[in-house]
């Protein structure tokens, strides 16, 4: 079963736009990423609308690091900061609100994998 071209577009903007959403819950939401929502936001727009894909790139906000990623695969040292404390926020959060050892171990691991990722990722170059 093929969709067609119509289907496959409005999908993707569907697509695009539950993953703005998202993105822009992550932003108050600590262990929802805000980056990988908004690149996906980016790709389907990309695919699917040319306007909604240049209202993305050139928001002043949402528009850099998108291009950060797209250009040199790097986030912006600010970014990484956020993300670990919020990292860090959260597995403190868990451990004050009792959860077992063995989840708390299971969130450490699976924190420690996203922080190294994040943290080996190059820093977009400055303009000088």
């Amino acid at each position: 079963m093929s969709l067609g071209i119509q289907s496959k577009r409005y999908l993707l903007i569907s697509i695009g736009a539950v993953s703005l959403v998202l993105g822009l819950i992550g932003i108050v939401v600590p262990l929802l990423p805000t980056t990988p929502f908004l690149l996906l936001s980016a790709v389907c727009f990309a695919n699917s609308s040319p306007r909604l894909h240049a209202w993305l790139i050139d928001h002043p906000q949402f528009g850099p690091p998108i291009k950060a990623w797209q250009q040199h695969h790097a986030i912006a040292r600010p970014a990484k900061v956020l993300g670990s404390v919020s990292m860090g926020v959260m597995l403190l959060a868990g451990w004050w609100f009792g959860l077992p050892p063995w989840i708390l171990g299971v969130q450490a691991a699976a924190l420690a994998g996203v922080s190294l990722f994040l943290w080996t990722r190059p820093e977009p170059p400055t303009a000088d």
